[in-house]
Formats: C-alpha cells, sequence, structure tokens
C-alpha cells in the first residue's frame, strides 16, 4: 500500500527531507538560474541540431562515396547514432549528478559537446581523407550523443529544484524549449555564412564555421555555469547526510523505482519522443524528398520554431494550472491525429509541381511479389539486388513517390513513367563492377523518362508557398509542444533528490530511441513502399501505446514537493 501511495503522490505517503527545509529562491534568483541554465543548454542544442539544417552538405561532404540512396540513410543515421548512445551519458553523467553535483556534471557536459562539434568542423572530408571522414564525423556524433544524454537532465533538474511546486512547469518548460532556440541559433548562423560568402563557397568550405563557432560558445557556457551556485535541495541533501552513495543500483536495482522508470518509459517518454520527431521529420522531407530551395528551407524553420517556443512556454504554464498528465496526454493524441492530414498538405504547399505531374503521369513499379524484399537496413550496408529492389531504390533515392502493380511470377520489374517503360535488371550473379554499371545505365533511363514527361528535378522557388508551410509546421508542432513542455517537471516529480538525475536520464535518454530512428524508419518505409507518408504508421501506433499506458498507470503530480518524495 505504502509503494502505492509513493507512486500516487497521496498525502503522507513520503517523509521530507530531515532538517529545514531550504528557502524558496527569491524571484531574480530563479530567473537568474533559468537564464544560465537555459542559455548553456540552448548552445549545446545548437552543437547537435546543427547537423539538421546542413543534411545535404553533410551527406555530400562525409558520404559522397556512397549511392546516394545509401547516403541519405547514412546522414540520417547519424543523427539516430546520437540516440543509441545518450542513456550511457545519462548514467555517467546522471550517477555524477547525484553523487558530486549538478552543476559539475553539465560543466564537463558542455565541454564535451562543444569540443566534438569543433572536430566536425576541422576534419577533412570523404574526397581528402576517404573512410576516415565518416568514421570520425560518426565518432563525434556519439561523444555528442554521450554529452547530451548527460546535459538535459542535469538542466531540467537544477532548474526545477530551485522553482517552487507551482512555478515548475513553466520554469522547465524553458529549458525544454531549448532544442528549438538551438534550432533556430543554427539556422541563423547558416544564413549568415550562406548569404556572407555565397551559396558556392558555402557548400565547399564555409559550412565548417558554424561548427567552429561553438569553441566560442563553449567559453560563454563555462563562464556562466562557473558563476551558478548548486542546487539548494541537494546542497541539503549532502548537509543531512540522506544522498545514495550507489544511485545507478538505487535508482534501478529497486523494484520501487524501476517501475515507475519502466512506466514513465512507455508511457510518457517514448510518446513524446515520437511526437517530436513526427515534428521535425517534415525538415527531411521538405530537404530531401521534396527538395525545395535552401533558403525557403531555412525561413521556414525560423519561421515555425519561433512559434514553436511560445506553444512550449505556454504548456509548461498550463501545466501548472490544469495538470502535466491531460497536458501532454492530449499533445499525444493530437499528434497523432494531425500528423497524416499534415504531411499531405505540406507536399501540396512545397511542391505544387510535383503534385500535378504525378497525378498526370504517376511513377509504377512493375514486379514480381516474390522478388520484393522489406529493404529495412539499420546500418546502411546490405544490399539489395533482386530487380523488384533494385527498381524500387532507384525511383525511392530520387525522392519521388511510386505505386505498385504486381508482375506475373517469373518476370523481372520494369518501370512505367508516363509513356515511357524501363526495363529493370537482376543483380543477382553480377559482380560489383557490373551491378554498379547496370545500376548507372537504369538511372540514366530513368532520368530521361522523367525529363520526358515534364517532371521538376527540385523545387519551384515560385510555386513553393513558405507561409503555408509555416502555418502547417506550428500546427502539428502544437501539439509536440503540449507532448513536451511539460514532461520534464512530470517526470522529476516522481523521483528523489538523492537520485533524481540518474532516475530522470536513464529512461529519458532510452525513450530518445524511439523518436532517434523514426527518419530512418520513414526512409526505409517510403523506400518499399513508395508511399512519402507510409512511415506515419509507426509513429501514430507509438502515440496511442503511451496514451493508453500514461493515461491508465501514470499519476498526476502536480504541486508535488520535490523535498518530500522518498
Amino acid at each position: 500500500m505504502r509503494r502505492e501511495a509513493i507512486l500516487k503522490g497521496e498525502p503522507g505517503a513520503a517523509a521530507p527531507l530531515a532538517g529545514a527545509a531550504p528557502a524558496v529562491p527569491a524571484r531574480s534568483e530563479l530567473r537568474r538560474v533559468v537564464f544560465a541554465s537555459s542559455l548553456g543548454a540552448i548552445f549545446e542544442a545548437y552543437d547537435l541540431v546543427l547537423f539538421g539544417p546542413m543534411a545535404g552538405i553533410i551527406a555530400a561532404q562525409f558520404f559522397s562515396g556512397l549511392d546516394p540512396a545509401y547516403a541519405y540513410i547514412f546522414t540520417l543515421l547519424s543523427a539516430a547514432i546520437g540516440y543509441v548512445v545518450r542513456p550511457i551519458g545519462g548514467l555517467v553523467f546522471g550517477r555524477l549528478g547525484d553523487l558530486v553535483g549538478r552543476k559539475h556534471s553539465f560543466l564537463v557536459t558542455i565541454v564535451l559537446m562543444s569540443l566534438s562539434t569543433v572536430v566536425i568542423g576541422l576534419v577533412p572530408n570523404y574526397a581528402a581523407i576517404g573512410l576516415a571522414a565518416p568514421l570520425v564525423y560518426m565518432s563525434m556524433r556519439v561523444l555528442q550523443g554521450l554529452a547530451y544524454g548527460g546535459e538535459f537532465g542535469g538542466a531540467v533538474t537544477y532548474v526545477a529544484e530551485h522553482a517552487p511546486a507551482h512555478k515548475r512547469g513553466f520554469a522547465t518548460s524553458a529549458v525544454a524549449i531549448t532544442g528549438a532556440c538551438g534550432l533556430v541559433l543554427a539556422i541563423l548562423v547558416v544564413l549568415a555564412c550562406e548569404f556572407a560568402l555565397g551559396t558556392e563557397a558555402f557548400e565547399a568550405w564555409g559550412w565548417r564555421i558554424p561548427f567552429l563557432i561553438s569553441g566560442v560558445l563553449m567559453l560563454i557556457s563555462i563562464y556562466i555555469r562557473l558563476r551558478l551556485r548548486e542546487s539548494p535541495l541537494f546542497l541539503e541533501m549532502k548537509k543531512t547526510g540522506q544522498g545514495s552513495k550507489a544511485p545507478v543500483r538505487e535508482a534501478f536495482g529497486r523494484w520501487r523505482y524501476l517501475r515507475i522508470s519502466l512506466l514513465v518509459l512507455f508511457g510518457a517518454i517514448a510518446g513524446q519522443s515520437v511526437a517530436n520527431a513526427t515534428g521535425v521529420y517534415p525538415i527531411y522531407l521538405l530537404m530531401l524528398n521534396l527538395k525545395i530551395d535552401p533558403f525557403q528551407l531555412h525561413y521556414t524553420i525560423l519561421g515555425y520554431s519561433l512559434f514553436f517556443v511560445a506553444f512550449m512556454i505556454a504548456a509548461g504554464w498550463l501545466s501548472d494550472r490544469v495538470g502535466r498528465k491531460p497536458v501532454v496526454l492530449a499533445g499525444f493524441l493530437g499528434t497523432a491525429l494531425a500528423a497524416y492530414p499534415t504531411f499531405q498538405a505540406i507536399t501540396h504547399y512545397a511542391r505544387p509541381d510535383l503534385v500535378e505531374v504525378l497525378a498526370q503521369h504517376p511513377i509504377t513499379v512493375i514486379a514480381d511479389p516474390s522478388e520484393c524484399t522489406a529493404q529495412f537496413d539499420p546500418i546502411g550496408l546490405a544490399e539489395f539486388r533482386s530487380s523488384c529492389d533494385v527498381a524500387r531504390r532507384a525511383v525511392a533515392k530520387l525522392g519521388i513517390p511510386y505505386v505498385e502493380r504486381n508482375a506475373p511470377a517469373g518476370t523481372s520489374a520494369r518501370i512505367e513513367i508516363g509513356g515511357a517503360t524501363i526495363a529493370g535488371f537482376d543483380g543477382d550473379g553480377l559482380d560489383r563492377a557490373a551491378f554498379t554499371a547496370q545500376s548507372k545505365d537504369l538511372d540514366k533511363a530513368i532520368a530521361a523518362a522523367l525529363a520526358g514527361a515534364g517532371y521538376p528535378t527540385r523545387a519551384d522557388p515560385a510555386r513553393t508557398n513558405v507561409p503555408a508551410l509555416i502555418a502547417l509546421l506550428s500546427f502539428l508542432n502544437f501539439f509536440v509542444a503540449l507532448a513536451t513542455a511539460p514532461l520534464a517537471a512530470w517526470l522529476i516529480e516522481m523521483f528523489p533528490t538523492r537520485i533524481r538525475y540518474t532516475a530522470f536520464s536513464l529512461p529519458y535518454n532510452i525513450g530518445g530511441w524511439f523518436g532517434g530512428f523514426m527518419p530512418a524508419i520513414a526512409f526505409s518505409a517510403f523506400t518499399v513502399t513508395g508511399n512519402l507518408y507510409a512511415g506515419l504508421w509507426y509513429s501514430v501506433v507509438i502515440l496511442c501505446l503511451s496514451t493508453l499506458i500514461g493515461a491508465l498507470f501514470l499519476p498526476e503530480t502536480r504541486n508535488r514537493s520535490l523535498g518530500a518524495i522518498t
């Protein structure tokens, strides 16, 4: 009964920390804590998301030796690999934060993150050093993932332990918006560099400047964080001798806390991670599939990000009044319901010319179904050589939707584009040189047929409706903000001070896997089906499951005293 009372947050379920409760910080002190913590987290988020606005350049610089389809997948996986290692970072820095202090832990994370980013800006590209270039790049993305795995948990724990209960959702939402603010900063830096240097120079060498700027941001962050004082709850815990000697073992070796961690993983964090990935994936869609003008893409990201920041602050404020749980679960359901129609509308307003030509001259892959495989390749190294797989991939790597039609058993796949028919080939039994040569011939034949049917190679900037794209992304990310802003406060209010950093960081970062692989899953689903939106089924399923688990098993925690949780 006592364990259930603790989980539900019932009165009398837990005794407060021994000794006098730490004084609530003055309003000016709280503002300083929130500003300093958030600014450092923004700079760290800048390092992490800088990859996004330059994904096309990253693919060209570090994966130019690969087939374009594989280069796209590897580029997306370089984002996902950071999610894979984040739980390790959460354990390492979470344990450090619970033993030594919140402040010390996120000083280390900012240095590790920034140095990794600077190295990416210095490493030669694939043309200069070959395979070493993507290996160094991926290694730095791993270090960035480790750093961010400890950064976010430390920042929100630090802020939450300073904030009064009735403002905790609002205060922690300031840290939750750092991802969006970091993206805005990254876009502004990229735009400034591209405008100053010109597109050609920027894509050749100027892309390194935004990465190198991270070194300056690191020095600013260190200066700011050195001036912060330790969390009052952590100091009180240390003073009364109630700290944990083994926070990892206590947080995950006791069923009492492990049960809470599992419930928040599947009932809250997985849904939030997928909601966030669903809100961000249109950037990849616009860049890699719809191929809109880079400047228009940057303006679109800037526009919707400003709205997203406002939505996040409002959602955090709302959770202080109606509760964390209803706001987050409403965000899950809203994202699930809004995703498909929003993605369809994005395609319409970004590439009306593509929508028109697809209606007049659809692309059809005609193949024996027994030859077609799932083509899910999470590491990007598998080869798919049946005539069906070859034909599918040849079209999909151009980012253009297609439909499928079954062919009689034993026949080779072919591709119909308007009135033209292109014969595929079976790559089984061919050596690599012959397979590559025939693939290039197939690519040339498809390109000629697309040109003959009037398919544009890129979006026409004059017909791309940027205000409509900003409105659509803002609409979708309104629900993402509901799912995201109150989450940190909700989770922090479920764990005691002595293990809070560790207990928060590990499930939060494991949950990131659900969203981290969403872009790669979506691209693989598109390759197999020809449907740009096929990967959204994954988002909808995870969001609905999280809504169900969260509604049934997770408690409301608004106004819970952090010092009273044991």
